[in-house]
């Protein structure tokens, strides 16, 4: 098949970005055609994949750069037609055949009262995503709990929808087989987006449990000391701000991940975290937490008592046994992809 990917930033720099990346290579190690139309790409070219920038644009305000950047697109095909290509977008664009929606509707405005709603933005916002989802054949949401949102706020395009293609993981390093001491372990918590990620009910949590535990510890990685420091005012150590860091070497030493997210439309760390065989306990509000088994954490739902989300996690650091390897290649990715393509090309020739 012949396949051209669309996305704003081409390299795996962000969590969709890292889906395009990853699952554009191996649609190419399939055999496959595949190019890339991109605003800048981040990384070197990769060998086998044709990569056209159309150039860097000001990135605000965010509904003009997501316009623009959809006319350059459209421009673009318009001067160099692609015949017999599929055009798998994951951008707001008007051109394509397939689009993956990676995070939860802007339509969910509408909830909000009328005074909240009147603005250029918010119109602009939902003529663009509306746009989106009209245009082509197949919506591929990247989770169950974006299914069902665009099934809510959208249910004109309902029909559209495919089975969920969830990221995959590349399992870099592991939790060596330990048994956690009954006074201590480590609490890992991951996530720049500290607010969203559910950062101040995880320190509550831990806070709690540290009344058992008095060595326990809190690792957090992701946002800047000084933007969390006030949530440890009244800590007497038992927690480390590690920041931002681009290995996962975190993960050899972290009992359990613990991701109370209010809102989170799937959540790599939690995949990652069960490839390194972590322990996790996250909230119904993650898209990821449809893959969590028993055997490799709980889930809680994101209303219950702080006591049920302490009990949870004491439960996993516990645990004599160690969680099964979480295993989801990006090849997998690529062949549910695929299936899509071979559905798109049959109702072509119905």
């Amino acid at each position: 098949m012949k396949i051209i990917h669309i996305v704003r930033r081409y390299g795996p720099v962000g969590g969709s970005e890292r889906y395009v990346w990853e699952t554009t290579l191996e649609l190419a190690k399939l055999g496959h055609q595949v190019q890339v139309l991109c605003e800048v790409c981040k990384v070197d070219k990769p060998a086998g994949i044709e990569v056209h920038e159309l150039g860097e644009m000001f990135y605000r305000p965010r509904w003009l750069y997501y316009w623009r950047f959809s006319r350059r697109v459209a421009h673009w095909l318009r001067a160099h037609p692609q015949p017999g290509w599929i055009i798998h977008s994951h951008e707001r664009v008007s051109v394509h055949d397939v689009t993956t929606i990676h995070g939860p509707p802007f339509a969910s405005v509408r909830d909000k009262p009328w005074w909240k709603k009147i603005s250029i933005r918010i119109a602009m916002q939902l003529f663009l995503e509306r746009r989106e989802l009209r245009v082509p054949t197949f919506i591929i949401p990247n989770s169950e709990i974006i299914a069902r949102q665009l099934a809510n706020y959208y249910p004109e395009y309902a029909h559209k929808l495919t089975a969920p293609v969830v990221p995959g993981v590349v399992p870099n390093v592991e939790r060596s087989a330990h048994e956690v001491p009954k006074d201590g372990g480590i609490i890992g918590f991951a996530g720049k987006e500290w607010k969203r990620k559910g950062l101040s009910l995880a320190v509550e949590i831990v806070a709690q449990l540290r009344q058992q535990r008095p060595h326990l510890q809190l690792w957090v990685i992701g946002p800047e000391a000084s933007e969390i420091e006030h949530l440890f005012a009244r800590w007497q150590g038992g927690y480390r701000l590690l920041g931002w860091r681009k290995d996962a070497e975190h993960f050899r030493e972290i009992d359990v991940l613990l991701h109370p997210a209010k809102a989170e439309p799937y959540g790599m760390v939690i995949s990652e975290a069960m490839a390194a065989r972590v322990p996790v306990v996250v909230s119904d509000a993650c898209g990821a937490a449809a893959q969590v088994t028993v055997e490799a954490g709980e889930v809680i739902a994101l209303s219950a008592p702080v006591v049920e989300w302490v009990n949870a996690v004491e439960h996993q650091l516990s645990r004599t046994d160690t969680p099964p390897k979480f295993v989801r290649g990006w090849d997998k990715v690529a062949q549910e992809f695929v299936s899509v393509y071979a559905q798109l090309k049959q109702e072509e020739e119905k």
